[in-house]
């Protein structure tokens, strides 16, 4: 038995690995943009999707300013305690992908189209871009969320994308086909895209 499981420990270790699947985005253009005071007066929700698909980088800026690092090397939101206990996912018709701030870059972690665990509502699949936030539970990551989102509303409302934070989704089968860790948890969902007139 002892020589079994050492053929097999062996054969497991020699065997290449199979590499993640990734993708590095366009670096954000961090200059320009609407007035913080308009872009604060002008936030607002929106649910009217269009088919029009947002280009990559777009779609980069979106994480960026979600949880991005700036040029200091810091986040582009403020966290409790420094504590950075959020991971930010996109998720896509074609399966889901972790963001890397430090790396401005997606890592796939699954296959499965977990958008229909977020559609409990009519609109929802229309949008182009879902972002999944999870945190460690029973801490002060529900406040980064908070930071995150608002700070893609902003990016979204310079940019003339409909916006929307939401709550109603299968979080118990997020957290499953996301594979999160035991204290972890999926604890909102965002979807944006273009509007209709846009």
């Amino acid at each position: 038995m002892k020589k079994l499981f050492l053929s097999l420990l062996t054969l497991a270790v020699a065997l290449p690995s199979q590499a993640a699947e990734t993708r590095t985005l366009p670096a954000p253009v961090i200059t320009g943009g609407m007035p913080l005071m308009e872009a604060i007066n002008a936030r607002q929700s929106g649910r009217d999707f269009s088919a029009r698909p947002v280009d990559d980088q777009t779609l980069g800026e979106i994480l960026w300013v979600a949880w991005g690092q700036n040029t200091r090397g810091k986040r582009t939101i403020a966290t409790a305690r420094n504590l950075q206990n959020m991971q930010l996912y996109l998720a896509t018709p074609e399966g889901a992908w972790k963001y890397h701030g430090a790396t401005h870059s997606l890592e796939k972690v699954t296959d499965e189209n977990l958008i229909p665990y977020c559609t409990k509502q009519d609109f929802v699949p229309k949008a182009p871009v879902h972002l999944i936030y999870a945190i460690e539970d029973n801490t002060r990551g529900h406040n980064h969320v908070g930071s995150a989102y608002q700070n893609v509303y902003l990016y979204a409302t310079w940019k003339g994308l409909s916006c929307v934070i939401r709550g109603m989704i299968d979080i118990p089968a997020l957290n499953k086909a996301l594979r999160l860790p035991e204290g972890q948890t999926v604890a909102l969902h965002q979807c944006l895209g273009w509007p209709e007139n846009k």
